[in-house]
């Protein structure tokens, strides 16, 4: 072991003069550990969201859009176009358009979403969410979420009517079955019905509104949405779900930058105690930084004890907090005891997932903060003269 962290370790075990410089040592501890713990908590809890709202988003929606001016009226043929470029897994197509739901004197705005359901099953998770019956595969079948169940206190069987934005005419339709995607904007106000029955609704004729495309991989979705553009040609829309739901994604990554930079004032603010304390304790060991020179310590090995004693107290910090950061997110993630309204926050229980990348950038600038909180204490130390040091012992 080197002479300087020997040093060091051992100003940091013994019992100092003053009882307020352990106290002060303790609270810098605490501090870094407090804020590496809350900063791996939050960009733990800011990732599960991130993670679930995509899984959610893209469980409901398909990875790629493929639109058409006026519609297309032609989509077997362009989704056997798409068969030779690679990642891609599936394709539907649908119409979707907004309608309004009416039962007595309640009545509700709704999304009606068209769908051929033996192909949608390969593009979306839709069949997976299903608690209650099946897709909708009569004329006038239709699903929907477990929310606007409730909200209309329906069940399999039940009579709907839903009314058309275009010639304000009402459909009547049976429930087929219910479902529930865990996102409340979802099950509150999405219904599937057939291909067919929404081409009358929407007075489509034989149009669709898009085809859905999932890949094998959601996050090549902008290198696949090039190969589509260039197997297609010019006349098309081709957006991802990334820029489908561009705001929500910016939203959350903005927030998640500017908590860590929140958070890291906690540490900078420990680090302040790093400075104090040694400080203080180079005021304390002023005799020993006499002695240690006049024994032959050069500046430099003076400086390196302070700097390690520092070390230690964010390293001991860091290491403290990330227990504790790690074990609160396990109890987050196994227990789920923290409850969301989900009309709110679109989801029902505090997400965690965490990220090893995140934890270590969180660690080492913890480390880094405490290095940099050391170095005018041991300068200071450094500079000490020896015939000043011991002028008064």
């Amino acid at each position: 072991m080197k002479f300087e962290l020997r040093v060091a370790l051992r100003y940091l075990r013994s019992r100092h003069k003053s009882r307020f410089i352990s106290i002060v040592t303790f609270i810098s501890v605490a501090g870094v550990a407090v804020g590496v713990m809350a900063l791996i908590v939050v960009l733990s809890v800011m990732n599960g969201f991130d993670r679930d709202l995509r899984q959610k988003i893209v469980g409901v929606n398909p990875h790629i859009y493929i639109q058409e001016s006026g519609g297309i009226d032609n989509p077997d043929k362009l989704i056997n176009k798409l068969k030779d470029i690679k990642h891609i897994e599936g394709a539907s197509p649908f119409i979707e358009g907004q309608a309004m739901f009416k039962k007595d004197k309640q009545a509700s705005g709704v999304l009606i979403r068209g769908i051929d359901s033996k192909r949608e099953v390969g593009v979306t998770n839709i069949e997976s969410y299903i608690i209650k019956g099946s897709l909708p595969n009569g004329k006038n079948d239709i699903v929907i979420g477990n929310q606007l169940a409730k909200a209309f206190n329906l069940k399999i069987g039940d009579i709907i009517t839903a009314i058309s934005p275009i010639d304000r005419r009402g459909f009547e339709f049976k429930v087929k079955g219910i479902f529930s995607s865990g996102m409340y904007e979802y099950d509150s106000t999405l219904a599937y019905i057939s291909l067919s029955s929404a081409q009358s609704f929407f007075g489509a004729k034989n149009l669709v509104g898009a085809i859905g495309i999932k890949t094998d991989n959601l996050f090549l979705a902008k290198e696949i949405k090039k190969d589509i553009i260039k197997k297609l040609g010019f006349g098309y829309w081709v957006r991802t779900w990334m820029e489908v739901n561009k705001n929500l994604f910016s939203s959350l990554k903005l927030e998640k930058t500017v908590m860590f930079i929140i958070l890291v004032l906690i540490v900078l603010v420990a680090s302040f105690n790093i400075i104090s304390t040694l400080i203080m304790t180079v005021m304390e060991k002023t005799k020993d930084v006499g002695i240690l020179k006049s024994l032959g310590a050069t500046r430099k090995s003076i400086a390196l004890i302070f700097t390690y004693c520092g070390l230690i107290i964010g390293t001991l910090g860091t290491i403290i907090g990330a227990g504790i950061g790690f074990l609160l997110c396990y109890l987050l993630k196994t227990y789920k005891f923290i409850k969301l309204p989900p009309d709110i926050y679109y989801i029902e229980t505090l997400p965690v997932q965490i990220k090893w990348s995140d934890s270590l950038v969180i660690g080492l600038a913890a480390i880094l903060i405490s290095y940099l909180a050391t170095l005018y204490p041991a300068y200071q130390a450094a500079k000490l003269k020896p015939v000043e040091a011991l002028r008064y012992e």
